[in-house]
């Protein structure tokens, strides 16, 4: 099904072409497509759909969760500063989710017409087209599904007071990565700290697409040793 020499039709829905571009998919989607408005990925208006999410979504939906989840932990009688320890423990455990999938799911490199397929909806799509503001933030409905396997894995390896605590600071971790994301995209910071944020995550689109993984921060980055650095950078452009 992977036709050689393959040129996507970009007035098409691209989700079922990009697959035929075999080996040269990989390169495909790392030469950026700057644009507010997205490709259509589907034909049909109902998949379309299910594929756009605005930014203010993810914490207009998952914080109740988040606040609800505490909740069970303070009915448990988890004293206060606990569950404090618990959530930031949480939000760091999010982090190093947050590295380890950028890393080594979405920049899993693909050739056949399924994988590339499967690829360019989880995260190529975001590579070829890296403005597009409603394919920024995980879709809710993607979200909810996995949230619930991690709910019962949680309960499995805490106890019954500590397992909605940390359930909700790594969802609470979450929430920030996807709304930093979206603004670190569409934002202009002139606070320091988010200002270079952007700057560093804009490197990982545009430079090298190879290091840089975090979104949130740059900590498991300096740890795994791919970081950026500003020599490899100016060589890279």
């Amino acid at each position: 099904m992977v036709a050689e020499h393959f040129t996507v039709d970009l007035d098409k829905p691209l989700v079922f072409q990009v697959g035929h571009l075999g080996e040269e998919y990989q390169d495909w989607i790392h030469k950026p497509i700057v644009c507010v408005e997205g490709p259509r990925f589907f034909q049909s208006d109902f998949w379309e759909f299910l594929t756009r999410t605005v930014w203010w979504a993810i914490p207009t939906i998952w914080l109740p969760v988040v606040c609800y989840a505490l909740s069970i932990s303070v009915r448990k009688g988890l004293p206060f500063s606990q569950i404090g320890l618990i959530v930031a423990f949480g939000v760091l455990t999010w982090t190093l989710i947050e590295y380890i999938v950028h890393r080594f799911l979405f920049h899993i490199e693909t050739k056949s017409y399924w994988a590339n397929t499967a690829h360019y909806l989880l995260h190529g799509c975001h590579h070829k087209h890296p403005q597009d503001g409603l394919r920024l933030v995980f879709p809710p409905t993607a979200a909810a599904i996995l949230l619930v396997p991690l709910w019962k894995l949680l309960h499995r390896v805490a106890t019954p007071a500590t397992a909605p605590a940390l359930f909700g600071g790594i969802l609470f971790g979450y929430v920030m990565y996807d709304c930093t994301h979206f603004w670190l995209h569409h934002g202009q910071f002139k606070e320091p700290t988010l200002k270079h944020l952007k700057k560093y995550h804009l490197n990982h689109h545009f430079r090298i697409q190879d290091k840089g993984y975090g979104i949130t921060s740059s900590l498991w980055d300096r740890v795994f040793g791919t970081l950026p650095g500003t020599k490899a950078a100016a060589k890279k452009s």
